[in-house]
């Protein structure tokens, strides 16, 4: 049987640690900031954080481009060469179109490699909940199992990624054309702090708004513990776009003491994601229960 390669992309928001950890490999997006394109490396530090997050902060926009096609095809050609099969876990197609672009692409290299087989899955997610699709297609792909395999598992699971988050104000998402106009409106009321969740089809909505920065860390981490069904087995993710680490500790005490998962794993939002949400956006992710909502039940 052919080994699988699993390959995502910038908005997977995986850490180094994490790549390296679970064999993954990850195609390139693109920043945009005075017309100048730079590759959204999953690789950067606490310091180019900062200063990425510090120009939107000053009232600069950053925009994205989604993976190129010669992006796509080097990553793929690099593994089909390999003699292996490839699962690409993209971010969800309402946020990016990244798994179309990829799919093209992959039509036309399995005329080259004819033997092969490329699978490329709309993660429904984005950020660090497109990253957890990646590790559970990574974690079958260690243990031997087919590219179809991996692909139904995936496609079975990928909606049992719950995400919850807060920001200071929707205004970078209505930039981005995350939410309307009017969302952004009332979320940015004095004081009300919007949680956002990604609904079971990868909508991102703001879900409701809760009166102070405090009170919404506790909302996220309460609307996640209705969501898990097995704590002590749990990972959950904790990203977030450079806030202070005193917030970060903050969250992670909540975190231990109303969930008690088996590990919380801090990270970074990426260059991509971040660009959407803005700075300060903090939020926490975990396999569990099927996701239900839609935004259409708001």
């Amino acid at each position: 049987m052919r080994k699988v390669k699993i390959i995502t992309d910038s908005c997977s928001d995986l850490t180094p640690e994490l790549l390296e950890r679970y064999d993954i490999d990850y195609c390139r997006m693109c920043t945009v900031e005075d017309g100048v394109e730079s590759p959204a490396l999953l690789s950067w530090s606490y310091e180019d954080a900062h200063r990425l997050y510090d120009t939107i902060r000053g009232g600069k926009r950053i925009t994205t481009a989604q993976v190129s096609v010669e992006e796509f095809t080097a990553v793929f050609t690099k593994y089909l060469e390999a003699g292996m099969d490839i699962v690409y876990i993209a971010c969800c197609q309402k946020q990016s179109g990244s798994v179309n672009t990829g799919s093209v692409v992959a039509r036309g290299l399995l005329e080259k490699y004819p033997d092969a087989k490329i699978f490329c899955i709309d993660s429904l997610n984005a950020c660090i909940g497109e990253g957890i699709v990646a590790i559970e297609a990574a974690k079958l792909a260690g243990e031997g199992k087919s590219a179809e395999e991996i692909c139904d598992h995936v496609t079975a699971i990928r909606k049992n990624v719950h995400e919850y988050a807060t920001v200071h104000t929707l205004d970078h998402l209505k930039k981005a054309g995350r939410v309307s106009a009017s969302s952004a409106f009332f979320g940015n009321l004095i004081g009300v702090k919007p949680i956002l969740v990604a609904d079971k089809e990868g909508a991102q909505v703001a879900f409701k708004k809760v009166k102070g920065r405090q009170a919404a860390l506790r909302e996220i981490v309460a609307l996640l513990k209705e969501g898990i069904s097995d704590p002590e087995s749990t990972t959950v993710y904790l990203a977030h776009a450079d806030c202070t680490a005193e917030e970060v500790e903050a969250l992670r005490a909540i975190i231990e003491a109303e969930i008690a998962p088996k590990e919380i794993y801090p990270c970074l939002i990426g260059p991509i994601i971040g660009a959407s949400v803005g700075p300060d956006t903090i939020g926490v992710w975990a396999l569990g229960k099927p996701v239900t909502f839609t935004a259409s039940d708001k």
